[in-house]
Order: C-alpha cells, then structure tokens, then sequence
C-alpha cells in the first residue's frame, strides 16, 4: 500500500511536470492524479511496458497527464 502511494506520487510528479502544473499542485493532489491517473491510463492503453506495484508506468504517466490536465481545465473556468 504505501510503496503504491510513493509510485503514485511519482507518477503524479512527472505528469505535473510534463504539463507544467506540478508546481501549483500539493503532494496529496500528486498522490491523487498520480493513482487516479494510472487507472485511467491503464484503462484506455492497457498494461504494456514496464510495470512497479502492479501500476504500468507508460499508461499511468500518459493517464496522469491527462488527468492533471483536465483538472487544471476545469479548475481554470471556475477561477474566472
């Protein structure tokens, strides 16, 4: 369980890096788009290529950026 977190929050990491919105996000928001991220990736692209904790990493990285993305989206219209 807690090696899942650490390789969610990694994966959350490098996603905000990727997009550029890691920065503005705290480490349970990571954790959170990190974990939710691999979810979403390994739904839509499956469970190919290397593999920590069972998560899948290229789908989860890809997961998690879109995840950190449309969260950001969405997160940008209700500020304005």
């Amino acid at each position: 369980m807690i090696w899942s977190l650490i390789v969610g929050a990694l994966i959350g990491l490098i996603a905000g890096a990727i997009t550029n919105k890691g920065s503005s996000m705290g480490w349970i928001a990571n954790i959170l788009a990190g974990l939710v991220g691999s979810f979403v990736g390994q739904a839509l692209l499956g469970t190919w290529g290397p593999s920590l904790v069972g998560m899948a990493l290229i789908p989860s990285i890809v997961g998690a950026v879109l995840v950190v993305a449309v969260v950001s989206f969405f997160l940008s219209r209700m500020n304005h």
